[in-house]
């Protein structure tokens, strides 16, 4: 296949594209609204019914107790040929606040190289750059299916937290059966630094109450001779974390899969200016985290614990001198490769067990099971591949990220038994989840010429 075959039939092909991807970004498909539940069905059936003309054999609707996912399958020639899934999701963030959009929302405009509209980076242009992809590859190599059987699988509820996706992945698994799975739903690091994520951290939430007196006491009476819960509150938060930055549950580090020195020297080659970054982070004056590790590093690679809100007493107007009977808090852990959710809560419920003073209760509240981190080796012969894919396309050297959120791709990954590719070409200055969401449309062109590499390259390497 022909570089330049490719990239003619991506250019010729250019404005077809963006008319069909605007049609589908006017579908308003917020799953986490319910007023909204009508469209984002009809954003799946509008898929499926593109899928259907761009030539995919199989194309489904799966239905979910919440909203619908769309399933597309090619096969490739040879049966015995490697199967591969790509997901993506065709939902999208609450557009308010509104009067910050410059356009409307759900009326997508070009302006010169960008389309903005709710979707447009997030996710269904990343999605839909696959279809291109493999039209292309299709045409400049005269084949009548790819050289892999690929599954599309796209979900309608990863931005209301995907709360039936992997019930869908565990009943749909025989159908999904795959080699690799290739997601994107990612970022590059900028247009002219073209990178790949390998991995995602985690999340898992706690709330803490402490409770002393029955009811708040006089400071005068009481106070100095009881037990403070806003202080034993302080006190505990305070021991969270030792003078290095490091978090002090006993064996939160034990399963952190350490980077490498490969990683290391890839991520210090990005082109990183920490004072133009702490401007984006809310004007911060310093640097923080734990000793031994860059920025990048403590964002991507390594576990957290961070106060998200303490409150108790009196907060009003004006003074009340009391001693007060309750304090709470909320935790949150962003959890690194290695990980697992379940283990850092018992260990958070062991380290409070610990370290409540005498005369207080705590009680430990934890809101759901967590989302584990994921985690993809660059030297898997999978990663080797789609960054030979990539470097085709941008004629570059692509470099690594990680990334600081969390969203379903640990469940892909154990439940369908298989390695991840983060093949990504949004850019983090898309305003994703913001008003004004923007993708940039030779970004686009340049991740549908990489997805038709990319099943070559797939074919060799996962046989």
């Amino acid at each position: 296949m022909q570089v330049n075959d490719v990239v003619a039939y991506i250019q010729a092909d250019r404005d077809r594209f963006v008319a069909d991807l605007k049609e589908w970004l006017a579908i308003p498909s917020v799953s986490g609204d319910p007023a909204h539940d009508g469209d984002v069905r009809r954003s799946a059936e509008w898929l499926a019914g593109h899928l259907r003309k761009e030539g995919f054999p199989t194309v489904e609707v799966w239905e979910t107790p919440g909203h619908p996912a769309v399933y597309a399958e090619w096969p490739a020639e040879d049966p015995d040929a490697p199967a591969v899934v790509v997901y993506g999701h065709h939902d999208v963030q609450p557009v308010e606040p509104l009067a910050e959009w410059d356009t409307e929302p759900f009326k997508p405009v070009e302006k010169g190289d960008r389309i903005i509209g709710r979707g447009a980076s997030d996710d269904k242009g990343q999605v839909f750059f696959h279809t291109l992809g493999l039209r292309a590859l299709l045409a400049a190599s005269g084949r009548q299916a790819p050289p892999v059987t690929v599954k599309l699988l796209v979900e309608g509820e990863e931005e209301s937290g995907s709360v039936h996706f992997a019930d869908l992945l565990r009943a749909r698994r025989d159908r999904l059966s795959c080699d690799a799975v290739v997601i994107s739903d990612t970022t590059m690091w900028a247009a002219d630094v073209p990178s790949m994520c390998t991995g995602m951290r985690g999340l898992t939430e706690a709330e803490l109450t402490l409770r002393g007196p029955e009811g708040d006491l006089h400071s005068g009476s009481f106070g100095g001779a009881v037990p403070n819960t806003l202080q034993a509150m302080a006190t505990m938060l305070a021991a969270l974390h030792d003078a290095g930055g490091r978090v002090t549950l006993p064996g939160f580090y034990d399963d952190v899969v350490p980077l490498s020195d490969e990683e290391r020297e890839l991520f210090a080659r990005l082109p990183f200016d920490e004072d133009e970054w702490l401007r984006t982070a809310g004007s911060s004056r310093a640097a923080h985290g734990e000793k031994g590790y860059t920025t990048l590093e403590r964002i991507w690679a390594r576990p957290t614990a961070e106060i998200n809100g303490m409150w108790g007493g009196h907060t009003g107007p004006g003074g009340k001198t009391i001693v007060p009977r309750e304090a709470h808090a909320k935790i949150s852990f962003r959890l690194a490769a290695g990980q697992d959710p379940r283990t850092v809560q018992e260990q958070f419920r062991a380290w409070v067990a610990g370290h409540t003073p005498a005369g207080v209760e705590a009680e430990v509240h934890i809101p759901g099971g967590g989302v584990r981190p994921c985690f993809s080796p660059i030297g898997s012969p999978a990663v080797k591949a789609a960054r030979r894919a990539m470097e085709r396309a941008f004629g570059t050297e692509v470099l690594f990220t990680r990334e600081g959120g969390s969203g379903p791709e640990a469940d892909i990954a154990d439940i369908l038994d298989a390695p991840l590719i983060f093949v990504a070409v949004g850019l983090d200055g898309d305003r994703i989840h913001a008003p004004n969401e923007k993708v940039e449309i030779p970004l686009l062109l340049k991740g549908a010429e990489a997805a038709a590499y990319l099943w070559e390259e797939l074919a060799t390497a996962l046989r």
